[in-house]
């Protein structure tokens, strides 16, 4: 199986669109069609957007054998905090990344 099937096996699972996953992920749909069909290869940080989003390891992503089973779900609130975080600058991002943490560590 190659991994254009395994997206889109993924995402039918998911019972989501490839505009829904791209606007998840944060890249065009034509861009997120062309993992699909194999016409391109997304690169390790998307990859990594995508195993988040479809709670796999990226190993299962590109081919492996592991199972598609992995840890819990993510909230598809932290896959949007994430792709708001990756459309800020970087001090920016730290700031924010800093107080994130700040109140996570007061919920303790």
């Amino acid at each position: 199986m190659t991994m254009g099937d395994r997206l889109r096996e993924l995402r039918l699972r998911k019972s989501i669109s490839q505009e829904e996953v791209a606007r998840q992920i944060g890249i065009t749909r034509s861009a997120y069609s062309h993992y699909e069909i194999n016409n391109r290869q997304p690169v390790y940080e998307t990859l990594k957007k995508l195993a988040v989003l479809f709670n796999v390891s990226l190993d299962y992503i590109i081919g492996g054998e592991q199972s598609a089973k992995a840890d819990p779900p993510v909230m598809p609130e932290a896959i949007e905090m994430i792709r708001i975080l990756n459309s800020m600058d970087l001090d920016e991002r730290k700031k924010s990344i800093a107080k994130m943490m700040a109140v996570l560590r007061q919920a303790e």
